[in-house]
């Protein structure tokens, strides 16, 4: 039940009403509302004073609200000055106002870096194809190599020269790992690309990029094994809250080798109960997949849609057991329900894709050809999959000759 705000919010005061029906739909407590609503009033305020229109509200006014008011404010109760509650309240506010149309939809670009960075990623994702997650990774490291480079402006790629593209791409080359290097490398070079197209003469820049020494296949993958696969199922079960949706995400990624992506962007619609399958959609390869789905996931899943999952009109899978319950889970919520399965054994490991590299490492002692283990993990090429090769000792020690030297 919505509680009613009974205070005046200046410029915003006509949106009060609206955003907390706005909170109340999305399931948020009362006490949750009146503390938000409070921190719009504020802002609403403030505004007033500064007279600042209400058609340009965006992140850019939010941070100046936050960052220059909050710290001095000496304005009288009940204003909320905690900047958590704060940034959260005008987050959804910006959600509201838009959904309404009185304001822009999309986040206006600071400087001319922004806009460069905005179209380089509408280069990735219309041209070159790529997923979400590498995208937003080149964004951050073409956006910092761009601020090195001329700081917030004008962007003039005459004035980059091959030695600033060799200084950034080394420049802390006891800080990152050669595959970190690689990453950087390659998100530099597909910018130039990018730059190379718009027509600017950069060739001579892509020459000056550094070769990082990153051997293929030069590690082995770390893999879990069966008793240390059961001692991480069996934690879940010491798990207070969600232990059904945890348990049944985990269920995905160690039966079926899921991405944590993956496995956050399920849908409903995508299981096919009476045919045991699962359809992958939002994938890292953007292509349909189809895929048998084992038992053990089939009633996972089950148990937690009937026991735990709250009522929700969203078709995701998995949703947020706290408002707003109608949203799907975050990648980084399977993400830390791992590594926190992880601590409860015990273990000091941190990475999730062991679990993806353990999938691989039993299909393959259990004699499933390689082309079969690379379409169950959905790799694009088979050389991907020729790692797993390195974990199969009984197989390896088969072909192997003996050491010169050794007693027989």
């Amino acid at each position: 039940m919505t509680r009613k705000i009974v205070v005046n919010g200046g410029v915003l005061e006509r949106h009060v009403a609206r955003y907390c029906s706005y909170l109340d739909e999305q399931h948020y407590s009362s006490n949750t509302q009146q503390s938000y609503a409070r921190c719009v009033v504020h802002f609403g305020h403030w505004m007033t004073r500064r007279q600042i229109q209400l058609v340009s509200i965006n992140e850019q006014v939010v941070e100046k609200f936050i960052n220059s008011h909050l710290s001095s404010c000496d304005c009288r109760f009940p204003v909320r000055r905690r900047a958590y509650d704060n940034k959260a309240a005008l987050r959804h506010l910006l959600d509201v106002l838009r959904i309404d149309g009185v304001i822009s939809q999309f986040e206006r670009p600071r400087n001319a870096i922004d806009r460069e960075v905005f179209c380089f990623d509408s280069y990735m994702d219309r041209i070159c194809g790529l997923a979400h997650n590498t995208r937003y990774q080149r964004r951050q490291i073409v956006g910092r190599f761009l601020r090195t480079q001329f700081r917030t402006g004008p962007i003039g790629m005459k004035r980059i020269t091959p030695k600033a593209v060799r200084r950034f791409v080394l420049a802390s080359p006891r800080k990152y790992s050669a595959g970190t290097i690689h990453v950087i490398r390659g998100s530099v070079a597909s910018y130039l690309r990018f730059r190379a197209l718009a027509g600017d003469h950069v060739q001579h820049l892509l020459g000056s990029l550094p070769s990082v020494a990153n051997w293929r296949l030069a590690t082995v993958p770390e893999v879990l094994s069966d008793r240390e696969i059961g001692q991480l199922l069996q934690s879940f079960k010491r798990l207070k809250d969600s232990p059904k949706r945890a348990y049944a995400m985990a269920r995905c990624l160690v039966d079926l080798g899921l991405r944590a992506s993956e496995v956050a962007h399920l849908q409903l619609d995508d299981i096919d109960w009476n045919a045991g399958t699962v359809r992958l959609v939002a994938n890292k390869s953007r292509r349909a997949d189809i895929l048998p789905l084992p038992a053990d996931i089939c009633v996972a899943i089950a148990d937690y849609i009937r026991s735990e999952r709250p009522q929700s009109a969203n078709r995701a899978v998995f949703v947020r057991h706290v408002a707003p319950y109608d949203k799907p889970i975050l990648p980084g919520v399977v993400r830390r329900v791992i590594r926190e399965a992880y601590q409860r054994c015990g273990w000091s490991r941190t990475r999730v894709h062991i679990l993806r590299h353990t999938v691989a490492s039993r299909l393959l002692q259990a004699g499933t050809p390689l082309k079969e283990i690379a379409d169950v993990l959905r790799h694009r090429s088979l050389d991907t999959s020729m790692i797993y090769t390195k974990v199969d000792l009984r197989r390896l020690s088969a072909v192997a000759l003996p050491w010169p030297g050794r007693s027989i």
